[in-house]
């Protein structure tokens, strides 16, 4: 006899759904609109491709959750956004990047496909992974000194309230900040700059372009750091609350995923760690069976989120770029502290990660191609002489 999944629908699967899905946004959307805007979208295409991320995240949420019975929760990829807004915009403009985001998607796919690929990726010594995301994630964490120092009146109480919410509750420090910031923009900045930008926001396909450059300097690391930073902890959490899902088949996903949201301006998908954890703990169900109705309903507030994402370009209209950046900056400090901890962690490997720290935060770029790349490649290639000796 077959239960329908009805009967698992708990209260308490409901409520961590939508908290994690709340959580999911407000934590790390600026994130990914300073990061599109940084690599060539026009306002109104970072918009839309806000929207295809939340549409195509929360759909594949919803059916991967309820088919397998599993709290698969997905994401956005929030390193990737970082790596965006730290790269140079690329010759090509939009366009190029969003044949890089393409490209992408398809190492996304392949190494769910094709098990060698995946454990390439996995190979990366833990240090130098670590090293590129904290030099990818230093310049934006450092917005919210920047933007103290330039806009006190408006970044100073984002920054004190993300401190003083932070102290009681880590989860809802970002949310509080964003909430605040929304409530500073609406009040200082409207009448100095009139209505905002329309809320009405449609799916923009973008005609791709695919250049080396691009494809090097913004595809390939942006699957590096979606891949080490996002899908295998993701998969870690969901074994630490006792699934087992296929890891493969899940990496294939988001690879699927990612190549649907990229036409229209989506960088990468992924799976969720944090949200995943609400998700798939005691506290969204006691009954583990039951968990994955809460990725489930975090899917669909995804997908109501993207629907009204037009919203998003009135707060990008009004608000200065600078305030966007602290508040992405804010949601990345603790993100930026795993890992520099994770770089740092093995002596004999600390100097190879340095570099790859360095390059990768320089914002220095050869043959058109950014430094997250030739970070892990040079930290790579100094890592191989060391062993070498």
């Amino acid at each position: 006899m077959v239960v329908s999944p009805w009967s698992d629908l708990s209260a308490r699967a409901v409520s961590a759904g939508l908290l994690a899905g709340f959580v999911g946004v407000a934590s790390s959307f600026a994130v990914v609109l300073q990061g599109l805007i940084a690599v060539g979208a026009s306002p109104e295409q970072a918009v839309a491709g806000l929207m295809a991320l939340c549409v195509v995240k929360g759909l594949g949420g919803i059916v991967l959750s309820l088919r397998a019975r599993v709290p698969v929760a997905l994401a956005w990829s929030t390193p990737g956004g970082a790596l965006l807004a730290a790269s140079p915009a690329p010759e090509g403009g939009f366009a190029a990047a969003v044949g890089a985001f393409l490209v992408c998607g398809a190492l996304l796919t392949l190494a769910g496909l094709w098990r060698p690929l995946g454990r390439w990726v996995a190979a990366i010594p833990a240090s130098l992974a670590g090293a590129m995301l904290a030099g990818v994630l230093l310049p934006l964490c450092l917005a919210p000194v920047r933007a103290v120092a330039a806009l006190p009146l408006l970044a100073l109480p984002v920054v004190l309230a993300w401190v003083a919410v932070a102290a009681w509750k880590r989860l809802w420090a970002v949310p509080a900040a964003v909430v605040l910031a929304v409530a500073l923009v609406a009040l200082t900045r409207t009448a100095e700059q009139g209505e905002p930008a329309a809320a009405l926001v449609l799916p923009l396909p973008v005609w791709p372009d695919f250049s080396a450059a691009a494809v090097l300097g913004i595809g390939v690391p942006l699957f590096l750091v979606t891949m080490a930073a996002q899908n295998i902890p993701g998969m870690a959490v969901l074994a630490a609350n006792g699934y087992r899902p296929e890891a493969g088949r899940l990496f294939a996903w988001t690879g699927a995923l990612s190549l649907m949201a990229a036409p229209f301006g989506g960088h990468a998908l992924n799976l969720a760690a944090i949200t995943a954890a609400l998700c798939a703990g005691p506290e969204a169900q006691p009954d583990p069976a039951r968990r994955y109705w809460a990725a489930a309903v975090a899917g669909a507030f995804y997908v109501v989120f993207g629907l009204l994402a037009g919203a998003a370009l009135a707060l990008v209209s009004l608000a200065p770029p600078l305030l966007l950046q602290a508040i992405a900056g804010l949601a990345l400090l603790g993100t930026l502290a795993g890992a520099l901890r994770q770089a740092l962690d093995s002596e004999a490997e600390r100097e190879a990660a340095t570099v790859t720290f360095l390059l990768s935060a320089s914002g220095v770029g050869f043959l058109g191609i950014g430094g997250p790349f030739w970070g892990l490649l040079a930290g790579g290639a100094l890592l191989a002489l060391r062993c070498g000796r």
